[in-house]
């Protein structure tokens, strides 16, 4: 299956996003070459990938929108069916984590199912495809740290400052 790639800027690095004919199926920041990240993504999805710089313009203006505060969901399609079993039910229970709000492990695996499995929506959150769009950085630990996103705890930190600071905008 052929897959198309975007590199889109963020304040928290390159949007290295693939897209496949059912919707988004992978979406990583990287700070350093975007090329090796998209490579990584890839080999993962077993599949090749033809640039469309114009095909996410879209997306784009919406993480533009996002990252100033001005837009609280993604209005774009995703394919999540590479992922199976309880990672895609964590998965599906962390997208209904409102704006600005956070959600611990287990809650997660509650909403989930499975309410022992917090470990599990660790491993799910750490392993997501699809990052920001599925808000993992909405996760957090039963203290209410931040916890890791993605190896960098920073850039949960300011996803999580965002959204508190924006809470009460529409988009």
């Amino acid at each position: 299956m052929p897959f198309a790639f975007g590199f889109l800027p963020s304040p928290i690095g390159t949007a290295v996003v693939v897209r496949g004919d059912e919707g988004i199926v992978a979406l990583r920041f990287t700070d350093s070459a975007p090329e090796q990240a998209l490579e990584r993504m890839l080999a993962g999805l077993r599949g090749a990938a033809l640039p469309d710089p114009a095909g996410f313009d879209e997306l784009a203006h919406q993480l533009e929108e996002y990252f100033a505060g001005h837009r609280r969901t993604f209005d774009e399609t995703l394919d999540l069916s590479a992922t199976r079993g309880f990672a895609r039910a964590a998965l599906e229970a962390i997208r209904r984590i409102p704006y600005a709000e956070t959600a611990g492990y287990g809650e997660v695996a509650a909403a989930a199912g499975s309410p022992r499995a917090a470990r599990a929506v660790g491993t799910a959150c750490a392993t997501t495809p699809i990052s920001l769009l599925v808000p993992v950085h909405r996760v957090v630990r039963a203290d209410g740290s931040p916890g890791e996103y993605g190896g960098s705890p920073e850039v949960k930190r300011h996803l999580l400052a965002l959204e508190a600071a924006h809470g009460a905008v529409r988009a």
